[in-house]
C-alpha cells in the first residue's frame, strides 16, 4: 500500500518542480544511447550483448593478475569464502582432546545458563554465557565457530543456513572469536555485544562519558570565522554506493524473496522451478544492485548533464564508499573485493575528468564491514593490510595521490589527508570504527578511539588551522541521523572534533552509507541549543548510484567557492527505476531533480552559502509547512515511486530531529521510524 500511496505525492512534487524555473548547468536530461561502450574495458570473458551484462577481463596492475571468469560468473556463484582465517593466539597450549571436552563443557553450561534460572535477566543471562565461551575462545580459539554454529542452530536464533552464513569460520566466526577472547565481555564490551545479538537480551548502553580535557592541541580561537568567498566558483561531483554488481543476470528474479535479487540462485516466494516473477530488467531493479549497463548508463550521463564538456571537467569528484554488492558473506572473498575496486575506479578514471578522492565503505572489505585496528595483537592488527595496501596503489596509479599520501592510505586503514589543486584539504576517515556492524569495535567500548583515527584527525585539522587551510571531511557511515548506523561514543567524539574546528577549519563533512539523500546539521555545544546562530557545519549525505533498495539512482553536483570552500549550489539528478523494464530502443535517462537553492522557497540571499545556518532556516520553514518535509521525503529516494508518505506531524517532526542530528545519541533521542524511506515507515507502537 506504502507505493500506491506515495504516487499522488510523487506526481505532485514532480508538477511543482516542473513549475519551478531552475537554472541548471547543463542540459535538463540525457538519454543514455542504447547498447555498451565496449571500448571502456580492454578485453573481456563475454562481451555484451542486447539481452545480457557483459563479463569484463580485468587484469590487476597492483597484484599481476587478470581476474579469473569464475569469480563474477552469475552461473557459477560461489558459497564458501576460502579466504585466510585469523584467530587470536591461545594462552596456553592444549591438547585437541582437551580442546573437544573444553567445547562440551561450554556447551553444556551455556545451554544450563539459557534454559535455568528463570529469574534471571536476559542481559544477565547472555554475558554469563559470553564469559563460557570467552575461555574457549582463549584456549581452543580454533573450536569457536563451529560452536557458535552448534548454539544457534540448537536454540534457533536463526535458521540453520543463517547459522552457518554468520557464524562459520571463513564468515563471522573467526572475528567473534577474536571478539570474545579479546573483549570485557563481564563488562561494557559485553553489553554492547548481547545488545548487537538481539535488542531483548541488553538494552542499548547509554553514552559512556566524554572527558575532552587535554583532547585538542590548542583551544579554539576566539571568534573563529569562516573566511570570505573569492567569488570564483567550480563544480564538484559528488558520488557514492555505485554497489557494482557483475554478477547481476538480466532476466532472473528481481522480485526475489531474498533482500537482494537478480541473480540466478534467488527465486520468487512460493515460485516453481524456472519460474519468474519479474524478469530482471538489463539496466537494474529495485531490489537488486547496479549491473554494469546502469553504471555506464550514470557516468555516461555526468558530462552532459554537469555542463562539463571538454576542457570544463568538474574540478574534483569526492566518492563516499561502497563498491561491492551486497552479497551474503559466503559469496563474497578478497578477490571479489578487489574486483569491485578495480572496476569502479578504471569506470571513475575513464569517465571522470578530474582527481577523485574516495573513501572505503563498509562494503569494501572481506568479511563485509570489518575493520581491524592496530592496538589488537599481532597479526589480528595487520589481517585487513592486504586491503589498504591494494586501494592505496590503485589510487596512486589512477593519479588521484601521490606515493606519499599512498603510504599514509597504508597505515591509516585506508584514510589519508591531501591537499588538492585549489588548495583545499581533503581529510578522509574509515568510518568502519564507528559502524555497529564492525564486531571488533566491541573490544574496549569505552575507548571512543581505539583505532586512534579520530587523533589522526584532530592532528590533520590541527594543522590545518595553523596553516588557516580550509578542509572537507569525507567518511562512508553517517555517524548520525537516527542514529540506526553508528555506534555512540565515536560519533560523540566526532561531533567534538566538529564544534572544535567549525566554522573557521571545517567547511563541510560529507557521508553515504544509506543510499538516501539526506542532511545533518553540527551545532555549538554538542547540539544543546539548536539555533542558527549555533549551526557550524552542514553533513551532505549522498544518494547512491545503486536502486537497492526501492530507490531511484542518483548523483549530486555542487557549486563551490574557491575561497571559503562552501557550497553555493548543489544538483541532484535521478533516472526513474520504474521504467527500466520498458527501455528497448534507448537505454535510461537521467533528469535533473531539484537545485537546493530552489527547492525549499527559503528567503536566503544569492550571496549567501548553503551552509549550516541555510539547513536550520530549511528545518525551521518545516515546522510551520510540512510540505517542504513532504518533498524532503520524496527527494530521499530520489522520486522514487516507492516512497512511503511523511504527511503525518510525528514523520515530520521526526525528519527535522533527524536532520538536526549529527552523532547517534542525538539521533537516538528523535523519534524512532521514520529514519529510512526503503520500506513503509514503522514507528514504535508504545
Amino acid at each position: 500500500m506504502a507505493s500506491i500511496l506515495a504516487v499522488p505525492l510523487f506526481m505532485s512534487v514532480l508538477t511543482a518542480a516542473q513549475q519551478m524555473v531552475i537554472s541548471i548547468p547543463g542540459s535538463s536530461a540525457y538519454t543514455v544511447p542504447a547498447g555498451f561502450p565496449t571500448s571502456v574495458f580492454s578485453s573481456y570473458w563475454l562481451k555484451p550483448v542486447p539481452t545480457q551484462e557483459p563479463q569484463p577481463a580485468l587484469y590487476d596492475p597492483t597484484l599481476n593478475i587478470t581476474f579469473p571468469f569464475n569469480l563474477t560468473n552469475p552461473k557459477t556463484i560461489p558459497t564458501t569464502d576460502n579466504d585466510p582465517v585469523y584467530c587470536p593466539h591461545p594462552v596456553a597450549n592444549i591438547s585437541n582432546t582437551s580442546a573437544a571436552a573444553l567445547v562440551q563443557s561450554a556447551f553444556s553450561n551455556i545451554t544450563g545458563i539459557i534454559e535455568g534460572n528463570a529469574t534471571a535477566t536476559n542481559c544477565s543471562r547472555c554475558t554469563a554465557a559470553l564469559s563460557v565461551g570467552k575461555v574457549v575462545a582463549q584456549y581452543a580459539p580454533e573450536y569457536v565457530p563451529d560452536l557458535l554454529v552448534t548454539l544457534c542452530e540448537t536454540f534457533q536464533f536463526s535458521s540453520n543456513a543463517t547459522c552457518v552464513a554468520n557464524y562459520a569460520a571463513g564468515s563471522f566466526g573467526a572475528i567473534w572469536t577474536q571478539v570474545l577472547a579479546l573483549a570485557d565481555v563481564s563488562g561494557l564490551d559485553g553489553h554492547y555485544i548481547c545488545n548487537d545479538l538481539s535488542s531483548t537480551f541488553c538494552p542499548a548502553p547509554t553514552t559512556s562519558p566524554l572527558n575532552v580535557t587535554g583532547l585538542f592541541p590548542k583551544p579554539k580561537p576566539a571568534n573563529a570565522s569562516a573566511p570570505a568567498a573569492s567569488g570564483q566558483r567550480v563544480k564538484v561531483l559528488h558520488l557514492s554506493d555505485f554497489h557494482i554488481d557483475p554478477r547481476y543476470s538480466a532476466a532472473s528474479e528481481a522480485n526475489c524473496s531474498a533482500s537482494f535479487c537478480c541473480r540466478t540462485n534467488v527465486h520468487a516466494a512460493g515460485a516453481g522451478a524456472g519460474q519468474i516473477s519479474l524478469p530482471a530488467p538489463l539496466y537494474g531493479s529495485f531490489k537488486c544492485d547496479t549491473p554494469y549497463y546502469l553504471g555506464l548508463a550514470a557516468l555516461q550521463s555526468i558530462s552532459p548533464l554537469t555542463g562539463t564538456h571538454g576542457n570544463s571537467s568538474v574540478a574534483w569528484t569526492v566518492y563516499t564508499g561502497d563498491l561491492v554488492s551486497h552479497d551474503p558473506q559466503n559469496q563474497l572473498s578478497r578477490a571479489y573485493t578487489e574486483y569491485a575496486e578495480l572496476s569502479v575506479y578504471t569506470l571513475f578514471k575513464e569517465y571522470i575528468g578530474s582527481p577523485v578522492f574516495p573513501v572505503l565503505g563498509n562494503h569494501d572489505s572481506n568479511p563485509e564491514a570489518i575493520d581491524a585496528p592496530h592496538s589488537l595483537p599481532a597479526p589480528l592488527g595487520q589481517q585487513f593490510s592486504w586491503n589498504y595496501d591494494h586501494v592505496a596503489s590503485l589510487w596512486q596509479q589512477n593519479g588521484w595521490i601521490n606515493s606519499t599520501i599512498a603510504n599514509e592510505a597504508r597505515l591509516h586503514y585506508g584514510a589519508y589527508s591531501v591537499q588538492n589543486q585549489y588548495g583545499l584539504r581533503i581529510i578522509t576517515l574509515n568510518t568502519d570504527f564507528w559502524y555497529k556492524s564492525n564486531y571488533l569495535n566491541y573490544i574496549n567500548t569505552s575507548d571512543p578511539d581505539v583505532s586512534g583515527m579520530l587523533q589522526f584527525l584532530i592532528e590533520e585539522l590541527q594543522s590545518a588551522e595553523d596553516a588557516k587551510e580550509r578542509v572537507w571531511i569525507l567518511g562512508h557511515v553517517l555517524p548520525g541521523w537516527d542514529g540506526s548506523n553508528p555506534l555512540d561514543n565515536p560519533t560523540n567524539l566526532f561531533y567534538q572534533i566538529v564544534d572544535r574546528y567549525s566554522p573557521h577549519v571545517i567547511a563541510n563533512v560529507f557521508f553515504g552509507h544509506t543510499h538516501e539523500d539526506q542532511v545533518m546539521i553540527y551545532y555549538a555545544n554538542n547540539g544543546t541549543n539548536q539555533t542558527a546562530a549555533n549551526a557550524l557545519t552542514p553533513g551532505w549525505i549522498c544518494p547512491s548510484i545503486t536502486p537497492l533498495t526501492n530507490l531511484n539512482s542518483g548523483f549530486r553536483m555542487y557549486e563551490v567557492d574557491t575561497g571559503s570552500f562552501e557550497i553555493y549550489e548543489s544538483y541532484t539528478w535521478y533516472a526513474n527505476v520504474s521504467s527500466f523494464p520498458n527501455l528497448n530502443a534507448t537505454g535510461p535517462t537521467y533528469q535533473i531533480e531539484y537545485s537546493t537553492r530552489d527547492a525549499y522557497n527559503i528567503s536566503w540571499p544569492e550571496t549567501s552559502p548553503l551552509n549550516a545556518k541555510y539547513w536550520h532556516a530549511v528545518t525551521e520553514a518545516m515546522e510551520t509547512d510540512i510540505s517542504l518535509v513532504e518533498k524532503f521525503n520524496t527527494f530521499q529516494s530520489k522520486s522514487s515511486v516507492k516512497t512511503p508518505n511523511c504527511t503525518s506531524e510525528a514523520c515530520a517532526a521526526a525528519k527535522i530531529c533527524y536532520m538536526r542530528s549529527g552523532s547517534a545519541p542525538l539521533g537516538r533521542n528523535c523519534p524512532q521510524g521514520y529514519g529510512s524511506v526503503q520500506s513503509a515507515f514503522d514507528p514504535p507502537t508504545t
